[in-house]
């Protein structure tokens, strides 16, 4: 049971299940709810939506969902313009890191700064008065007495657990935020809402992926140039398409015959405009540099603590240490190698259940540098 103080929640609703039933379960629990939606599909980017994602041509469908959704829960619901601050904060962050040969994680930023940040204050800039946000996020948050912070949680559900998504949260931002889902499991989600009659939503397939396309490039706006691909020794053995099209530890795409194994991409020089690529043992590496810091607990009080670390949203955590590098980063060293760590995306840190912060991956360390 959520500690009912404040009175009016504004729910970010999607239009899928999990924030359809975290308004529910606040309305069963007493709070005024108000449902908020975010519009920020571009019309003038002309693609057709294969798949579900978070930004894409099927919006439309989206927002009727939570639409209908508001209606059945009898709750009043905004719809909130943010196209151009989407375009101008998460695309063009995804675009310049892409660019650069790195495999950005847009959503974490699209979290920080648009869904907890501009959305809210648009809203409250509308008129829209509430006293917390809430979303259908698995992840808590708990308060921390002794030491006087916000803390966020893992969610119960170790599957569906989203906490990796939230770490650059501010405690601003988590001392305004429920998330009822992070004490179900997504089973008992699913049952809850076929018993509330929710059968319709049940059947909408999940948002799972950022952009309704595989085509990356309708966002990049560039054209593809190709370049060389290289291995281990400096040897041209192929040929990539364009460093937009492919990620470290990716196989596809790199047409490589003649081979005694399979290669993978292993690292990506923008300036070059080269891949190297190599066998799947040169993937694992067991230190990196960590940049763009964001602390929920102080760094000072973890640093020397042995602790668990996450390279991306589907690996499972892994034991390391951190110490302070130059120029406000990171030196994280694993116990054990990680296989294809990726510079750009969001290395999270934890100590059991509670994300203690994280940063993004800068570059892999060579042996020689450990």
């Amino acid at each position: 049971m959520i500690e009912n103080k404040k009175k009016v929640v504004a729910v970010g609703m999607s239009g899928g299940v999990d924030s359809t039933m975290a308004a529910f379960l606040l309305r069963k629990e007493g709070f005024e709810v108000i449902g908020l939606t975010m519009s920020i599909w571009d019309d003038s980017i002309n693609i057709k939506g294969s798949k579900s994602g978070c930004f894409g041509p099927n919006e439309w469908e989206d927002l009727d969902s939570a639409r209908r959704a508001a209606q059945k829960l009898d709750i009043r619901h905004y719809v909130i313009d943010l196209r151009k601050p989407y375009q101008e904060t998460v695309i063009e962050y995804f675009r310049q890191e892409y660019l650069k040969g790195k495999t950005p994680n847009p959503c974490v930023v699209c979290n920080a700064r648009i869904k907890f940040g501009m959305f809210l204050e648009k809203a409250l800039s509308c008129g829209i008065v509430f006293d917390s946000f809430a979303t259908g996020h698995y992840a808590r948050v708990e308060y921390d007495s002794l030491n006087k912070i916000y803390l966020l949680k893992r969610g119960i559900d170790e599957i569906k657990d989203q906490s990796y998504f939230l770490y650059r949260l501010s405690q601003d931002q988590l001392g305004r935020i429920l998330f009822p889902l992070g004490r179900f499991r997504k089973d008992e989600v699913k049952a809850m809402a076929k018993e509330a009659g929710f059968d319709e939503i049940l059947k909408r397939p999940e948002s799972q992926d950022f952009f309704e396309c595989d085509d990356y490039g309708v966002l990049l706006k560039t054209t593809d140039k190709p370049g060389n691909i290289l291995d281990m020794n400096g040897k041209v053995i192929g040929e990539h398409r364009g460093i937009a099209h492919y990620t470290v530890g990716q196989r596809k795409m790199l047409n490589l015959s003649g081979l005694k194994e399979p290669f993978y991409v292993l690292t990506i020089d923008a300036g070059r405009n080269e891949i190297t690529a190599g066998p799947k043992k040169d993937l694992f590496q067991d230190s990196l540099i960590a940049e763009r810091l964001h602390w929920i607990v102080p760094f000072h009080s973890i640093q020397k603590r042995k602790l668990q670390a996450q390279i991306r949203y589907r690996s499972k955590p892994a034991e390391c240490l951190l110490c302070p590098a130059e120029e406000q980063t990171v030196k994280v060293k694993f116990i054990s190698p990680q296989e294809a760590i990726t510079p750009g995306q969001s290395i999270v840190f934890f100590e059991g259940d509670t994300v203690l912060g994280g940063g993004i991956i800068q570059r892999v360390l060579k042996k020689s540098e450990n």
